[in-house]
């Protein structure tokens, strides 16, 4: 029996560790969380792999176990619903353009905790996009203090382009910080997002 505790973690953390879990497995899987929405995205991966699965609460966590049967198959991370997982799915050939260091609108703090996971996911949901443009406030993603910076760079190592707008780092005084990526200027810019097949805008 293999467990994938994972208690704490933030979406889709506990969807990608329980897929590479189950499909490098030869015995059941048991994934630990501890809120509903992971657990039912976890049941929703189990559903997709076509595999077998119960699940059960104690103390306060949720344990779903998974055991592959025949006819399992793979499965993509667009089973989870959350927002990282539907705008991460199915890019390939398309370029990535992240306008800001947070993701949405409303709590600068869930904002952050937001893009950073979706930056990770785009680690994990192969296959990746051609590039990962930042301009205006994203440049800082890629800059010393940036909280995205090792999954940007995991990025950059699989053949992605990261490209900082240089105009906006010299705007916010951090183009000497740059930590991952080159700088580029709006025509580069440009020409990346014209040779993409469909180019996605986050921010």
């Amino acid at each position: 029996m293999i467990q994938v505790d994972a208690r704490g973690l933030a979406c889709p953390q506990p969807v990608i560790k329980t897929k590479k879990a189950v499909e490098g497995a030869s015995e059941p899987v048991i994934t630990v969380v501890d809120n509903e929405t992971a657990k039912e995205n976890v049941i929703k991966l189990a559903k997709s792999m076509e595999c077998e699965y119960s699940s059960y609460e104690k103390d306060g966590a949720f344990y779903i176990e998974i055991t592959k049967g025949e006819m399992s198959k793979d499965a993509s991370l667009t089973e989870c619903e959350c927002a990282e997982c539907e705008v991460s799915a199915n890019i390939a050939d398309k370029v990535v353009m992240i306008q800001s260091d947070k993701m949405g609108s409303g709590s600068d703090e869930l904002g952050a905790i937001l893009i950073n996971s979706f930056v990770y996911t785009l680690t994990e949901a192969e296959p990746y996009p051609k590039a990962v443009l930042l301009v205006n406030s994203g440049v800082r993603l890629t800059t010393q203090n940036g909280h995205t910076i090792e999954n940007l760079k995991i990025l950059e190592q699989n053949g992605v382009s990261i490209i900082s707008c240089g105009t906006c780092l010299d705007f916010f005084g951090i183009k000497d910080q740059l930590e991952v990526g080159i700088v580029g200027n709006m025509y580069d810019i440009l020409e990346t997002a014209k040779d993409a097949s469909n180019t996605l805008v986050i921010g």
